[in-house]
């Protein structure tokens, strides 16, 4: 794919910059450069390689799900304006 500067202008307008004509020729080279390692990388078969998500075969360490502290409900809900049926009541703000 190739770009000219007005190509590049459009896309600043769109995202909302300025860019003048010097920055635009930079851009330009720029982009073009990354358009074409795209192009390279699309080029290679990769038809025998399974998708990673991940460049190296890591896995997360996980720790053992147990419970590590006590059921507080009651004093927490002690110190509460209001509750009902173990559930905080709070004023109406949407009629």
């Amino acid at each position: 794919m190739s770009l000219n500067t007005q190509d590049v202008k459009r896309i600043a307008h769109l995202a909302r910059i300025a860019v003048s004509e010097e920055e635009a020729e930079a851009t330009l080279v720029k982009l073009s450069g990354i358009l074409g390692l795209i192009e390279e990388m699309q080029a290679v078969d990769t038809s025998g390689i399974a998708p990673m998500s991940h460049s190296q075969d890591v896995t997360q360490r996980l720790r053992a799900d147990v419970v590590t502290e006590s059921n507080q409900r009651d004093l927490l809900q002690s110190i509460a304006p209001a509750v009902e049926n173990g559930l905080y009541l709070v004023p109406k703000v949407i009629e």
